[in-house]
Order: structure tokens, then C-alpha cells, then sequence
């Protein structure tokens, strides 16, 4: 494959230079834009070092929230381990076992497992 010949020399291509290249300037970082005003107090409470805020001694006061929390996260772990455990076998193989099993019955190759219940 021949080699590419440019039409004129690459140092006679215009190079982008600072006017032509994206704007240098920056935008403010410290604006806010939320609707509420600048000035209010701040909601994070400052660290303690307490683990969870309660210094030694003091016994903690749960709030209304986290028993509902608690029993509705772990009880849905057990209604779905409950569902999981009693849910229908869907297998394929299970479906094919139990369909050869019907239709070697019915061709009378392999007894009918109710006939021997039924005889004792």
C-alpha cells in the first residue's frame, strides 16, 4: 500500500491555540442552588466521638421508627424463606420424570404405583 501524501505540509496545518480551545474560566463552586435560604441552621449534628452519639453510661432511647423498621425487615426475610421453601418444583426434569412415569403406566410397562395400595 502506497504511503499517504498530504497536500501540504503538516506544519503549514493550523493549530488550535489558546483563543480557539475551550474557555478556560471556571465556575463558582460555592453557589447554592436549592430555593431555601443560605443562612439557616445546619442539620448534621457535629461528631461526638460517642459511638452513635451516646456517651457511656447513658442508655439509648430508640425512636418510633426503628422497631417498625426491624420487624419488617427481618420478617420479610423469614416470609420470603418461608415461600422459598414451600414453592412448587418447576424443573423440567421433574415434569419429564413424572410424564415417562405416566406414560409407561398407561402402556402397562411399569405398575400402577395406586394398584399395589389399593391390593393390601
Amino acid at each position: 500500500m502506497p504511503p499517504i501524501r498530504l497536500s501540504r505540509p503538516l506544519t503549514s496545518l493550523p493549530l488550535l491555540t489558546r483563543s480557539t480551545s475551550i474557555p478556560t474560566h471556571s465556575f463558582p463552586t460555592t453557589r447554592c442552588l436549592s430555593t431555601t435560604p443560605h443562612r439557616q441552621s445546619s442539620h448534621y449534628d457535629p461528631p461526638t466521638g460517642w459511638l452513635w452519639g451516646v456517651p457511656p453510661g447513658e442508655k439509648y432511647k430508640k425512636e418510633g421508627w426503628e422497631a417498625v423498621w426491624i420487624y419488617g425487615f427481618f420478617g420479610s426475610f423469614v416470609a420470603v424463606g418461608i415461600a422459598w421453601a414451600f414453592k412448587p418444583d418447576t424443573s423440567i426434569q421433574t415434569w419429564a420424570l413424572e410424564e415417562a412415569r405416566r406414560r409407561l403406566e398407561k402402556e402397562g410397562i411399569l405398575a400402577d404405583p395406586d394398584d399395589e395400595v389399593a391390593a393390601k
